[in-house]
């Protein structure tokens, strides 16, 4: 018959394997599972529809999703420490920032774009192929530059006395990827990039929030000012969530009008990963819900954060997705 054991009193039994070395195994595999989708995704996003994909879709992809990521991380965390100030009784403590590294990651994927855009949207295979001087005689290349350097002065104001600094060089990044999203040559180019503007920093304060709002957690001991926060992040997320749904579908009608938006869904590659990402966004959706439910319903209200890391597990697939959708044909407008 098995028994249980006390804290701290060894039973002579084989250790078993640490849950931290668990936890960072889940983790490196999670982030395996998120970069396989923008480097496997567009053959199969492709497949049947007649269309090609342009040089470099697979790595462009990869690149743009790391982005978006290490974009993620900064903001979500100058969100959340803002709303646990605000929390009766907080502990002061907080967990390590991952600000700096996610900017030092942020900043190698804005380079490796920013080198595609020198080579005329090209994959350079040598440093001899770069131009850097063309990325001045072009919008696209102004851009990008623009995001490399904003990375890099946003990975050092985390590590400055004043972090809370870097919302702006993050803000830059945010305001680039909105206008490289939407070429003047668009119908619109202002409009959508507005759109694109409001769903990126929403989405980004979503994703970097949950994050960062559950490692707090894990270091507070305090079960009350926990569910405080949590109660503060999701009336905040479901804000967050209607501007996203809000602009996400107004962008898509942009680029497939409502008469065309069923053949296009199923028979373009953008049309495919857009509902791939639209049926994972409702799956979200669904686990933030019950995540709702649990806290304000549940004798122990943090048991919310069972659904909540589940939330994060598919949330960082959406930001895969994300990266392929930036990578494929955009649709024509029949």
């Amino acid at each position: 018959m098995l028994t249980g054991s006390s804290p701290g009193v060894s039973d002579g039994s084989a250790p078993g394997p640490r849950p931290g070395m668990a936890r960072a195994v889940a983790v490196v595999a999670l982030v395996a599972l998120a970069a396989l989708i923008p480097l496997l995704g567009p053959s199969a996003a492709l497949h049947g529809t007649g269309e090609a994909a342009a040089p470099g879709t697979r790595g462009i992809g990869l690149l743009r999703a790391v982005l978006f990521a290490a974009l993620c991380v900064p903001l979500g965390e100058l969100f959340v420490d803002r709303l646990a100030r605000s929390v009766p009784g907080a502990p002061a403590v907080r967990p390590r920032g991952w600000a700096p590294y996610a900017a030092g990651v942020g900043f190698v994927a804005a380079l490796g774009l920013a080198s595609v855009v020198s080579t005329g949207n090209l994959v350079p295979h040598s440093p001899a192929d770069l131009d850097v001087g063309a990325l001045y005689a072009s919008r696209d290349g102004k851009l990008a530059l623009l995001e490399v350097n904003a990375f890099a002065a946003a990975g050092l104001c985390a590590l400055s006395r004043r972090p809370a600094s870097q919302v702006w060089p993050l803000a830059a990044v945010v305001v680039a990827e909105a206008l490289r999203a939407h070429p003047t040559t668009e119908y619109g180019p202002l409009l959508g990039s507005g759109l694109t503007l409001v769903h990126l920093t929403c989405a980004s304060l979503w994703v970097g929030g949950l994050l960062y709002a559950l490692r707090t957690l894990h270091g507070w001991g305090v079960r009350e000012a926990g569910a405080a926060l949590l109660g503060l992040y999701a009336r905040v997320a479901a804000v967050l969530l209607a501007a996203i749904t809000a602009t996400g579908v107004w962008s898509s009608l942009r680029r497939m009008p409502s008469d065309t938006i069923l053949d296009q869904l199923t028979g373009t590659a953008y049309g495919r990963a857009l509902l791939a990402k639209v049926l994972l966004v409702a799956a979200v959706a669904g686990l933030a819900l019950w995540a709702r439910i649990r806290l304000s319903r549940a004798a122990d209200p943090l048991t919310a954060c069972s659904p909540a890391r589940a939330e994060v597990v598919a949330l960082g697939v959406v930001v895969a997705l994300s990266g392929l959708l930036t990578a494929l044909p955009v649709p024509i407008r029949w």
